[in-house]
């Protein structure tokens, strides 16, 4: 659970209330917390969170970044790992299994970013940008 010291020293958590299934409740709370997280920095810069790792952990969390995912455009285009939402949600056993395979490597503490796969798009002049593809998976 997360918990972290108030100004007034009494501690919060903010794993408590999470929402398990229901994706406009899920969106609701890690709003929620965003918000109380920015809130308690601004009002305190010098403010420490003693254990972020969980809320990230957490399923609803995690649902809700692969919400975030599966919604951007990019996520049509393959990364290094050759896959895309489509592949993910069709053909690699759907979003539960992968959410749960990245709970569990983010818990074991063995999760490695893959690399990003990069393309240059010519620009006038001669000049190349740059485009960073990641993947959508681990």
């Amino acid at each position: 659970m997360i918990s972290t010291s108030s100004r007034t020293g009494e501690a919060s958590s903010l794993n408590r209330d999470a929402p398990s299934t229901d994706l406009v409740e899920a969106r609701a709370w890690v709003l929620h917390i965003q918000t109380k997280l920015h809130q308690w920095v601004k009002n305190d810069p010098s403010q420490r969170f003693d254990d972020l790792f969980n809320l990230v952990c957490h399923p609803t969390t995690l649902a809700v970044a692969w919400d975030r995912v599966k919604s951007n455009a990019g996520s049509r285009t393959a990364g290094v790992d050759g896959q895309t939402k489509y592949h993910i949600e069709h053909r690699r056993g759907g979003a539960d299994a992968l959410l749960k395979e990245i709970r569990t490597t983010l818990k074991e503490r063995t999760f490695r970013p893959n690399l990003v796969r990069q393309r240059g798009i010519p620009k006038a002049g001669g000049k190349v940008r740059y485009l960073g593809i990641p993947t959508v998976s681990t």
